[in-house]
């Protein structure tokens, strides 16, 4: 990730009447209460309620407040929901097993557990090290392809922590992403193609594009012997940054190039399902003007696009209307937002929660997104285990205290993701609405696989908002709290 924190986390204040707008279409409500209840779950800016249940009853009355009130409408249907969840860093998985067992595993039940928890549903692993990381290295260190194997660090950390993720909810997916090919692969630049013998920065050589394919296919196929199947890979973090304490330097016509005539044809060959995903670098493309609008110019390119599911988005630069600018250029590629860290360098809870849901949580979701992670899961309380050229001032989701390994410091996104998760599973599809609309209210709907609607809703003003929702049969009013973030769920 990129240690500069572009994006203002500038609370949004608005007044507001609430006197929303009106709608032609007014549910009819069922008037006897139904058995099964609502879930909701609320976290509140100045932390008086942190995910705090609150169950309600369906409403056994007419609804007489139509005009604040938002009905579901499931026949207007947009993206299919992969998932939302946190990096899991080699660091992340250090800090993890310095717990005891009791407590690491009340920490992931309650992170991933989808009945008892917030069920967390997709993680993001590195290919290799990351600037979170106890040591720096690749799973092919020594030159030539035929010596790759999966490193000692990721067996002894990473490995344990993702079995027992998957032994608490078997069906969390995982991305994985490389900060930097072997360094054996790297040259300084494509005009002297010299090689270029560091971590930081350079080229992949063209000369390399088999092998360095090779090296993804093998990498999951081995994970898989491990017991772990790699849903996704994105082909490199930050291409566009070339000064992360790992990193390399990747244009969209690098990437279109290796795709078309290395990694594609050689995933096909070995039957991968696998899905291949580009770019995974911030909105506003560094501002780097021949790779302004990166995966738009690769998708132009069919024999490339046809291996393609879709791009993936950071947010430390630009703003989250990319992503539709994105779906608009190309409907059938799927987005998927991969990064955000909080850190000292602007970090408040309250700022924090305000603006990572309506920007990156509603926000992207609103622009067609399918999943959103955040980075990373866990770290120590200064921001460390880390790598000398990384972010030395990242906080994780949770921190925790290396005085006893116990005490943690569940921040902002710990929360902001789980609110996504409880209310929104797996396959879940986004839905339309109608009604009730407001300054400082933002909100998104999903139909989930099991029959249930999810709603996270938000509200940025400095009063209270009662609002009610509604599907054909039921409706509830609920008073949303000031500067609050709200999960709901009920049956249809």
């Amino acid at each position: 990730m990129r240690i500069t924190y572009y994006l203002l986390l500038a609370l949004y204040f608005t007044t507001t009447s609430f006197t929303g707008c009106k709608t032609d279409e007014k549910p009819q409500i069922v008037t006897s209460p139904t058995k099964g209840d609502v879930e909701v779950f609320v976290t509140t800016a100045n932390k008086s309620m942190l995910f705090t249940s609150i169950p309600l009853k369906f409403s056994t009355k007419p609804n007489m407040n139509i005009e604040t009130t938002i009905t579901m409408n499931a026949a207007v249907r947009f993206q299919d929901i992969d998932g939302f969840g946190a990096a899991i860093s080699g660091s992340s998985a250090y800090n993890l097993l310095k717990m005891t067992q009791a407590n690491r595993t009340k920490l992931l039940k309650e992170t991933f557990d989808p009945v008892s928890g917030m069920g967390y549903s997709y993680i993001r692993i590195s290919i290799g090290c990351s600037d979170f990381s106890l040591d720096e290295f690749t799973y092919c260190d020594k030159p030539g392809i035929e010596n790759f194997a999966l490193h000692e660090l990721d067996k002894r950390d990473l490995f344990p922590i993702l079995r027992e993720i998957l032994a608490i909810n078997p069906t969390v997916k995982i991305m994985a992403s490389p900060w930097t090919p072997p360094r054996w692969m790297k040259v300084n630049n494509l005009t002297e193609l010299k090689p270029y013998n560091s971590w930081t920065g350079g080229q992949l050589n063209p000369a390399y594009y088999q092998d360095y394919a090779i090296y993804f296919v093998k990498y999951i196929q081995e994970m898989k012997k491990e017991g772990f199947d790699i849903e996704s890979i994105t082909i490199q973090n930050e291409p566009l940054h070339k000064g992360n304490s790992a990193s390399l330097y990747m244009t969209w016509q690098e990437q279109a190039t290796f795709i078309k005539n290395a990694l594609g044809p050689k995933f096909a060959t070995a039957g991968l399902k696998t899905k291949i995903i580009v770019y995974d670098h911030n909105f506003n493309y560094d501002n780097i003007q021949d790779q302004i609008s990166y995966p738009v110019k690769l998708y132009a390119d069919p024999e490339a696009a046809k291996y393609v599911d879709g791009a993936a988005f950071h947010a430390y630069g630009g703003d989250k209307s990319e992503m539709l600018n994105v779906r608009n250029a190309f409907p059938n590629k799927n987005l998927y937002f991969t990064e955000m860290s909080i850190g000292s360098w602007n970090y408040t809870f309250d700022g924090d929660l305000m603006w990572f849901m309506r920007e990156l949580g509603i926000g992207t979701l609103n622009n067609y997104n399918k999943a959103v992670i955040v980075w990373n899961f866990m770290l120590d309380e200064k921001g460390e285990p880390n790598r000398p050229g990384g972010c030395t001032t990242c906080y994780g989701a949770v921190d925790i205290s290396t005085k006893d390994y116990a005490t943690l410091d569940r921040k902002s996104h710990f929360y902001l993701i789980g609110h996504l998760s409880k209310a929104i599973s797996p396959a879940a599809v986004r839905i339309g609405t109608s009604g009730f609309q407001a300054s400082g209210l933002y909100y998104t709907a999903v139909e989930n696989t099991d029959g249930t609607y999810g709603v996270v809703m938000q509200n940025d003003t400095d009063k209270s908002m009662k609002i009610t929702l509604a599907d054909a049969l039921h409706s509830f009013p609920f008073t949303i709290p000031a500067k609050s973030v709200v999960s709901y769920r009920w049956k249809k």
